[in-house]
């Protein structure tokens, strides 16, 4: 399955133990993980300003996540309504990538339930959808 898991899965993923660092293992265990350039530049920001992360450590981290994921570019964005609209460069390229699932904590996102062809999921429902397999 080509999953994309948008920033605040892998942010959540790089700086806690729990139900996000779970999903990403099993990502890059079982399935192939699809990730932008836009979120790994958001995912950048939040480790080292948010989260406060060392830059040599988030780089790491980085480093990681494109020697085990397939790079995407964005795409056209979707015609849907958003009011956050700095998720739109994630759910396109989530849509270029052809991804059959994006994993987002964001709950407008999710209550889009699917566009062009991609389901998308909160981690909880993404881990249950694996279980279920």
């Amino acid at each position: 399955m080509r999953v994309f898991l948008d920033t605040n899965v892998l942010a959540s993923a790089a700086g806690t133990r729990g139900l996000c660092l779970d999903v990403l293992l099993e990502v890059f265990a079982s399935h192939e993980l699809v990730l932008s350039e836009y979120v790994l530049e958001e995912l950048q920001r939040a480790l080292t300003g948010k989260f406060r992360v060392p830059a040599e450590t988030a780089d790491d981290f980085l480093r990681l996540l494109r020697q085990g994921g397939a790079m995407v570019k964005e795409g056209q964005a979707p015609a849907v309504e958003l009011m956050d609209r700095t998720d739109l460069p994630i759910l396109a390229a989530a849509i270029n990538a052809k991804a059959d699932v994006l994993v987002t904590g964001d709950g407008e996102l999710q209550d889009l339930g699917q566009v062009g062809g991609v389901q998308i999921l909160s981690p909880r429902g993404f881990w249950e959808r694996l279980r279920a397999q």
